[in-house]
């Protein structure tokens, strides 16, 4: 009977319930049309680059970043709905499904309204109403809430039992039933969550702890100081910093302070009052005392708790779009290009490590020479540079900005080469991440860790994002927290940015890597291993179409990979540039109506101008996707990337003891944060120019003012040398 009244309660109201698209329109401002387009793409298996770029007329021309957000409520849409099936069928495995019931929760697309549905039929351990139940003293709770009754003893008196000795215990039963009524109570979880998200503080008090003279003890007094601003501190949770609260979670949990989220007690307590006791009778006593045990005991822990959790999750996103932002930048980092590069990982005892790459990156031959202290080889390793760089043909040298790094730069600058070569100093963040892992030890089996990671100093000259794209993102060190945030997230979203990054470049199928291949729209891991494997035993590829033979790329992957790879010097033009094969035929008959040849089309500015676009419109490509194959055909396989240039430091400044306050430096961005940027001027220690200090008036946003790689001038304001901290200003 249950069965046919719940069917005909949905047959009521699912008019009501909303579809994946409604809820996506509600939250992503653009026509219903092209999010449904793009929920149809993404539904064939689409990638967002290849939409993006290849079906801009069925998206009304929606960026990347819009086709992002509809993939991820899609996926949060799913997930409330998978949510709602298991509450729905939970409830209904214990007989307690209404019709009612079941409207609210088909109704409801809040995860937390339907956790809050769904509390009183949880299975959770047993608890003191439970116990009160068993006592038979649910019906003087039901009493009590009814307030309509002034000798509440007396009544108490009728539910005495063996289990229940005294009229006090029967009402403390009660009052135990009545505060988990209380706290499951939608309402009330509604409006103490609404206080919390808008009035709670967080709170940290300072963990005692004996440290001893030992270097572990050493170590945790450094790690300590690192915290010491949240010692005794206090602010609204909802104003607090991303960055702030990480750091406070992360010295929680390092045990060196403990944290609380706090109300107004009165204020929450108020508002229960007011939603549960209806008149003054002698009921109204029990039930300020079962409100006072449902806020201290069920209430306050979960919400506050809810608050944190939410707040985090909110810090966490934050910090996970600047990291997405710096890797993307720092991915598309201007390259030196096809060069000859002789890169060099510095260091002092130990040496530095040299090796001499050609053009496309393989290694020619690896030294060490100890130019620095203690060894002092000047002359010989100048001797050995200059004979590398002649012999291999050096165009520029790449050094590692970690220990010794401005000591090798000066070194190399003193030398006399018989031509000019340019030398640049390239981040060596993440080198040793690469050395030491699997693709190293597969690209060169024969060379050790020091080797592997001079050659990625010198690769990440000659081109940063096929280099950069086989570490591990979030070890690239270009975040702020990143080690603290959801790694599941962390990891979805950078994935996206390097996957946006290679495809917005295009690569050369017969130099890329596995690792740079995996990331190409609809090609994956394993795909990469098979075109590597392809490659190897059939030579170059000379056309797109070839990649059909590769085992298991069959069409769908064909079609979203194949214009995103470049084939230069193949058999047709059209392969080293962005415009995709389904296109080719609209290119030649344009060639053709102009009477040349598709060779003399290609970069033809003049003859490109004559195309009238509109004629070529098509059933799959409209005016949009031709405009695209315009702008291509005149600069095909453009690198949106600028080239490397040269940055010279100050020669003067070489440590931190060098610095002076006042001092104006020429320096590069290399993090971006939301309470400032971080840039290096030339020494092992990066220095700070917090927001505040980026430019005169106020600044919202870090990134309208500086970029990844930017070159900047600052100020030195303030020098801490023992906790190695550097205050800067752009504000000259």
């Amino acid at each position: 009977m249950l069965f046919f009244k719940l069917a005909a309660a949905k047959k009521y109201y699912q008019n009501y319930i909303m579809t994946n698209l409604e809820f996506i329109s509600k939250q992503v401002t653009a026509p219903t049309k092209n999010i449904e387009n793009t929920l149809q793409l993404l539904n064939e298996d689409c990638t967002i680059p290849f939409i993006s770029r290849y079906r801009k007329d069925k998206t009304g021309n929606l960026d990347e970043v819009v086709i992002e957000q509809i993939a991820k409520l899609s996926k949060e849409f799913e997930t409330i709905v998978k949510r709602k099936e298991a509450i729905l069928k939970s409830i209904q495995e214990q007989d307690s499904l209404t019709p009612e019931l079941e409207k609210k929760i088909q109704l409801s697309y809040d995860l937390n309204d339907l956790e809050d549905l769904y509390l009183p039929y949880k299975k959770k351990k047993k608890t003191k109403a439970d116990v009160a139940r068993e006592k038979g003293l649910e019906p003087l709770a039901k009493i009590i809430m009814a307030q309509n009754n002034d000798d509440i003893d007396f009544v108490a008196s009728k539910y005495l039992n063996d289990k229940v000795p005294n009229e006090d215990e029967a009402l403390q039963g009660a009052r135990d039933i009545i505060a988990e009524w209380i706290n499951e109570n939608i309402y009330i979880r509604k409006n103490l969550r609404r206080l919390y998200q808008r009035k709670s503080s967080i709170t940290t008090k300072a963990v005692k702890l004996k440290i001893e003279d030992t270097p572990e003890g050493e170590q945790l007094r450094q790690k300590a100081k690192k915290f010491e601003q949240y010692f005794d501190w206090s602010e609204n949770l909802l104003k607090a910093p991303s960055h702030r609260l990480l750091a406070m979670l992360r010295a929680e949990n390092e045990g060196l302070i403990k944290l609380k989220i706090e109300i107004e007690n009165d204020e929450a307590i108020e508002i229960m009052e007011e939603a549960v006791i209806k008149n003054k009778k002698e009921t109204a006593v029990h039930l300020k005392k079962a409100i006072e045990d449902s806020y201290k005991r069920l209430l306050a822990p979960a919400i506050s708790n809810e608050a944190l959790q939410e707040a985090k999750t909110k810090a966490d996103a934050t910090a996970i779009q600047v990291f997405a932002g710096n890797l993307g930048q720092l991915l598309l980092a201007p390259p030196l290009g096809e060069k000859r590069i002789l890169a060099i990982d510095p260091g002092f005892r130990s040496g530095c490590k040299i090796v001499c790459l050609d053009e496309k990156g393989d290694l020619l031959y690896n030294e060490t020479i100890f130019p620095h202290a203690p060894q002092n080889e000047t002359a010989i390793a100048m001797k050995k540079i200059r004979s590398m760089v002649n012999a291999y043909k050096i165009d520029a040298i790449s050094i590692g900005n970690g220990t010794a790094s401005r000591e090798t730069e000066f070194f190399i600058k003193k030398i006399a080469f018989d031509k000019p070569i340019q030398v640049f100093v390239v981040s060596e963040a993440g080198a040793s991440v690469y050395s030491a892992s699997k693709i190293a030890r597969d690209e060169f089996p024969s060379y050790d860790v020091t080797v592997r990671g001079a050659v990625s100093i010198g690769r990440r000259l000659s081109d940063p994002l096929a280099e950069l794209v086989k570490i591990e993102p979030k070890s690239i060190g270009v975040g702020q927290y990143q080690h603290d945030v959801d790694q599941s997230k962390l990891k979805d979203e950078l994935d996206t940015v390097v996957m946006r990054c290679v495809n917005s470049v295009g690569i050369n199928i017969n130099t890329a890597s596995k690792s740079l291949l995996s990331y190409v729209s609809g090609i994956g891991e394993k795909m990469a291993e098979n075109i590597v494997a392809y490659r190897s035993e059939n030579g170059a590829f000379e056309e797109r179409k070839q990649l059909k033979k590769v085992p298991r790329l069959g069409e769908k992957a064909y079609q979203q990979a194949a214009a995103f790879i470049r084939i230069s010097n193949g058999k047709n033009p059209l392969d080293n540039s962005a415009v995709h094969p389904e296109a080719y035929g609209i290119v030649e008959k344009m060639a053709k109506d102009l009477k040349i040849s598709l060779n003399d089309l290609i970069a033809n500015k003049e003859k490109i101008t004559q195309i009238p676009v509109e004629k070529y419109v098509t059933e799959d490509i409209g005016l949009l996707g031709l405009k695209d194959i315009v702008k291509e055909l005149e600069k095909p396989g453009l690198d949106p990337r600028k080239a490397a240039k040269v940055f010279e430091f100050d020669p003067n400044v070489k440590t931190i003891a060098n610095l002076r306050t006042g001092m104006v430096l020429p320096g590069i961005v290399n993090n971006i944060t939301n309470f400032g940027c971080f840039v290096d001027i030339g020494i092992k220690e990066s220095g700070l120019v917090h927001i505040s200090q980026l430019k005169e008036g106020f600044v919202s946003d870090v990134n309208e003012v500086v970029k990844m790689h930017q070159q900047v001038q600052v100020k030195v304001v303030e020098i801490d040398e023992n906790r190695k901290r550097i205050q800067l200003t752009m504000i000259l």
